[in-house]
């Protein structure tokens, strides 16, 4: 009873060494969102004595820091200690081959922590119509073209700084390599001269990349038909009149010209 009382204190202590083992060291953020070209930064707590760390980004080695000193293997890579028991992590201009797990590692009972990067791109943005003149009442079609982005845009329309509803238009997305490039199709009647905004935008970016063009609505010119046949229809009328006048003015004469002839 002894050994088997002896056995199961050891196994307890063992678990509760593991535990706080894994509460040693801490990374945060654990996800890491940023945007291709920007700097992404993660933080190592610890609690307790250390003597070395390492970071590992794309399965390589690229920073090790002690108490005393930061070595890193780039200029992309560097660290600061934020406090006694705090390393802060900073990857430069950050690039798409980098995304995937970074992991923080402390030598003498520490348990590895990883954190997971994403990154993400923005591309470009064109409305492909340019400039458009159309008359009232008339529908046009402007078509939106996104290149190179990852992941997927989203892609929206503002008719003079208002939004346009969905219903308007329709986004197509395909795969082109590592990249994304989508199509969106606005169709539109509009009375009145308009600027077009066609905008694509990721949770990364702050502003949204835009391209605009003018939408230019001249009147419609009238429709001469029906005054057109109105004057047709007058005219043939009074040709008729003067027609019928003339008739009854030449039988008038022959008839006074008859009466006058001596008999």
């Amino acid at each position: 009873m002894v050994v088997a009382w002896i056995s199961w204190l050891s196994l307890f202590s063992i678990w509760s060494l593991l535990c706080t083992a894994i509460e040693d060291l801490q990374v945060e953020p654990q996800n890491s969102t940023v945007l291709r070209g920007s700097d992404a930064r993660f933080n190592a707590t610890l609690q307790g004595t250390w003597q070395v760390m390492t970071w590992t980004v794309g399965g390589s080695f690229v920073l090790t820091a002690t108490p005393a000193e930061i070595i890193s293997s780039s200029q992309m890579f560097s660290a600061r200690f934020c406090s006694s028991s705090c390393v802060e992590f900073t990857i430069h201009n950050v690039s798409r081959s980098q995304a995937g797990p970074i992991i923080c590692s402390v030598q003498a009972g520490y348990t590895p922590q990883t954190a997971q990067l994403s990154v993400q791109e923005s591309g470009t943005v064109r409305i492909t119509s340019g400039n458009v003149t159309v008359m009232q009442a008339q529908q046009v079609e402007f078509q939106c073209e996104t290149t190179a982005w990852f992941p997927i845009p989203s892609v929206s329309w503002n008719l003079n700084g208002q939004a346009v509803d969905s219903s308007f238009y329709n986004t197509t997305s395909m795969a082109d390599g590592h990249f994304f490039n989508s199509t969106s199709v606005l169709k539109i009647k509009t009375a009145s001269s308009t600027k077009v905004e066609c905008m694509a935008t990721l949770p990364t970016l702050k502003t949204p990349q835009c391209s605009s063009v003018f939408l230019v609505v001249v009147p419609k010119p009238p429709d001469w038909t029906v005054l057109i046949a109105v004057v047709v229809s007058f005219g043939g009328i009074a040709l008729l009149v003067l027609l019928i006048i003339g008739i009854i003015f030449i039988y008038k004469y022959r008839k006074e010209k008859k009466t006058k002839l001596p008999r």
